[in-house]
């Protein structure tokens, strides 16, 4: 499986820290509420582990939420921000306020999700974008329920693509919630990021 070394992989998570912190400065805006985002780990699996990750974390088998968009430029590759479906409806909850009923809350939610995933990809996306001093040009956000399987293989993901998967915390004044951001590359992509990864750390070290 591909691998960085620690240097690379300190790197990438400062990196997407940047980009969720960016994130969590426009969902706080949104839900009137103080939200703060982390990166606590990235890893690079395969889909059919990725799949398993995403439902171990899910109460409900198979319950899970997400929001694609597909982005060429540096690199290409599929975004993907998923959630238990349980954790996205409490999302759209702290936007829309809690006097909508559950029945339109649920018709509200993939237009909220959408919303929310655009704000959450573009955000670590552009930060790539800007630290590797390259451009990264994304697609529409689409909507995807299902099991985390059928989500990863709705974005194109094959099965032997590598899966980039970000655990992503988000700490609200009264709600945790845990998601993930996968973004599936194939091995060219994988080479293309390693190597501006590298060149983001060469400049860093120049400056320094």
């Amino acid at each position: 499986m591909f691998a960085l070394s620690e240097l690379e992989n300190d790197a990438l998570i400062e990196i997407f820290n940047i980009g969720v912190g960016q994130a969590a400065a426009s969902m706080s805006a949104i839900v009137n509420e103080a939200v703060r985002m982390s990166v606590p780990s990235v890893s690079f699996i395969n889909r059919a582990e990725a799949a398993r990750l995403l439902d171990g974390k899910s109460p409900e088998a198979g319950a899970i939420c997400g929001v694609s968009q597909h982005y060429e430029g540096a690199f290409a590759t599929e975004a993907i921000l998923m959630f238990p479906e349980d954790k996205s409806l409490e999302i759209v909850r702290l936007m829309v306020g809690e006097a909508v009923p559950l029945k339109e809350l649920t018709e509200m939610e993939q237009e909220a999700m959408c919303e929310i995933g655009n704000i959450i990809l573009n955000s670590c996306v552009g930060t790539l974008a800007n630290i590797f001093q390259r451009e990264l040009h994304g697609s529409l956000p689409q909507y995807h329920i299902g099991t985390s399987d059928e989500i990863l293989i709705a974005s194109g993901s094959q099965p032997d693509t590598v899966v980039l998967m970000l655990h992503i915390d988000f700490l609200l004044e009264k709600h945790q919630i845990h998601g993930y951001v996968a973004f599936v590359l194939d091995i060219s992509a994988l080479h293309d990021l390693k190597e501006q990864i590298n060149l983001y750390i060469a400049r860093a070290m120049g400056q320094a």
